[in-house]
């Protein structure tokens, strides 16, 4: 069923009212300490002392006054947070009271208003198995709103997925290195696996990689409910199941772990923080766990 314009309204105004105190209870005025990844600029150089970190020598000044010198760095007054949004086909899944965009919009709003309290600059791309929209980092309430209004009415071209799109374009467009939010299922087709890891190596390199992964129960475990046809909502494949066999729910928890794990792993090996949220479960307690080990 299609939004009209005063449907979307309501809904970013009730999002807002949300996940504005959300954003507080989350963050618990510790905003800037949950991002390693903050922006840095050059102050000065001084000489080495006890306990400095030899990553910051200054070796053409050690060189020239024959003395260790190190640089010395003050953290930046304005941070850039970027949201990496998933609007392929499979996020309008969900078998609770909520889908997963739902979880992905509410998600993002809180990040955005987290940023635009602490004045800094939030931008957006929204991805399927190409970028569908990017919104340049700005600041302001409008902006996030304008944002919200997005998350909740955009309709992509697309329905597939392929994360090394939004990160090649993430590379391509924030030269100066900002934290990075990717909010997506993470289900990516095997065969852009490659590409993906290119990707995440080179983005990584330069930006805070963090990922929220967003999951509902019904892909990690069937129910009983005999023969069913189940359809892939991105390439619109079909398959008919016996749900009574308990081999047959087995073998489907089984392939969802195997898959799940390799998503797991992806993201350890690239070193990317990493929250997993369930459409049946409390995001606002994951995020705050995720925050807390940052």
């Amino acid at each position: 069923m299609q939004e009209n314009e005063n449907d979307i309204l309501k809904r970013v105004r009730k999002i807002e009212i949300k996940t504005r105190g959300l954003s507080n209870e989350i963050f618990a005025g510790k905003y800037h300490t949950a991002f390693r990844g903050r922006g840095m600029s050059f102050s000065e150089v001084r000489e080495y002392r006890a306990g400095d970190d030899v990553r910051d020598i200054d070796w053409n000044v050690t060189a020239r006054s024959r003395k260790p010198h190190i640089k010395v760095y003050e953290e930046e007054r304005e941070l850039t947070m970027m949201l990496l949004v998933d609007v392929s086909a499979s996020r309008l899944f969900g078998t609770t009271d909520r889908l997963k965009k739902n979880i992905i919009t509410e998600i993002a709003a809180v990040l955005a208003f987290s940023a635009a309290q602490n004045n800094d600059k939030v931008g957006c791309i929204f991805f399927s198995d190409r970028v569908e929209k990017f919104i340049p980092p700005k600041k302001g309430r409008s902006h996030i709103l304008a944002i919200i209004r997005e998350l909740v009415g955009f309709r992509p071209e697309s329905q597939g997925t392929k994360l090394s799109e939004p990160l090649r374009l993430l590379t391509n467009v924030n030269k100066k290195r900002c934290t990075t939010f990717i909010l997506s299922d993470f289900l990516d087709p095997a065969h852009d696996r490659t590409a993906l890891e290119d990707a995440l190596k080179i983005a990584g390199s330069k930006h805070d990689l963090v990922g929220i992964r967003v999951s509902d129960p019904r892909e990690q475990a069937l129910p009983d409910v005999g023969i069913v046809e189940l359809q892939d909502a991105e390439t619109g494949a079909k398959i008919w199941l016996d749900t009574s066999s308990q081999a047959v729910r087995d073998h489907y928890a089984r392939l969802w772990q195997e898959r799940s794990e390799a998503i797991e792993e992806l993201l350890r090996r690239h070193r990317i923080d990493t929250a997993t949220v369930s459409t049946a479960g409390d995001y606002v307690a994951e995020l705050i766990k995720l925050f807390r080990q940052r």
